[in-house]
């Protein structure tokens, strides 16, 4: 099995990345030894570590290597003067530990690398984490509260909405129920509405039924007075 592919990218144990410094550092200090005893090539190597720990190699002086390197580097048609070529080197040194700073400072607010720093610049860092943290804060709260402030005017649209909605609601509801008495209005005149036919024939009803009078023969009245007189005659020669 081959070696697995390695991410460039920076290692985050510090253990890790102290032992893979070493390791890498020899690596390249034994092979720059090598190209120039094989090779015969002037090679100058220099290394600074993350605490600014030097390490180098230089088959020659390393400031007249630097020194060539800068004639070839910056090499034209016009010989530059040995005086600016002099101030460039010393711009690229300065921009060079700057940057190395920077680094360093960015190393530090991560807490990282703080077994080197005094009372003092760990102090400095504090303030500079204490304003970095007022400001973060204020900006969080200036966000919640523009938050807040969209959300309660979405909360007003949306009662103003509501309102508008249940308003519609009562008026629908309320012509309904209109709707609704109309009908029941309609269905109690319809009960106490007949037929024409049927009055006419209900109204000669009770006129017969008013008028009547039941037909008696004359004969059955004669007979029925004889038989009271006779009974009351009885009654009487009874009594006395």
């Amino acid at each position: 099995m081959g070696r697995g592919k390695v991410v460039l990218e920076r290692i985050e144990n510090k253990i890790n990345r102290q032992v893979t410094f070493s390791k890498r550092r020899n690596g390249l200090l034994k092979k720059s030894y090598e190209l120039s005893v094989l090779c015969d090539a002037e090679v100058a190597l220099i290394i600074f570590s993350s605490r600014g720990k030097l390490s180098e190699f230089a088959s020659n002086i390393v400031p007249t290597t630097l020194e060539k390197y800068w004639q070839h580097r910056y090499s034209s048609p016009v010989d530059i003067p040995l005086d600016e070529t002099q101030t460039l080197y010393q711009e690229v040194l300065r921009l060079k530990a700057k940057y190395e700073s920077l680094q360093r400072s960015q190393r530090h607010l991560l807490g990282e690398e703080l077994e080197s720093l005094t009372v003092k610049e760990l102090y400095k860092i504090e303030k500079q984490l204490d304003r970095a943290l007022s400001q973060a804060r204020q900006k969080k709260t200036q966000l919640l509260l523009e938050r807040m402030e969209e959300l309660s005017k979405k909360e007003r649209e949306l009662e103003v909405e509501n309102k508008q909605l249940k308003s519609q609601l009562e008026l629908e509801h309320c012509f309904q129920s209109a709707q609704g008495l109309g009908d029941c209005s309609i269905e109690m005149g319809n009960e106490y509405t007949m037929i024409p036919s049927q009055a006419n024939h209900a109204q000669q009803q009770s006129s017969t039924h008013t008028g009547y009078h039941q037909f008696i023969p004359q004969k059955r009245v004669t007979e029925d007075r004889t038989v009271n007189r006779s009974g009351a005659n009885k009654c009487t020669a009874g009594w006395l």
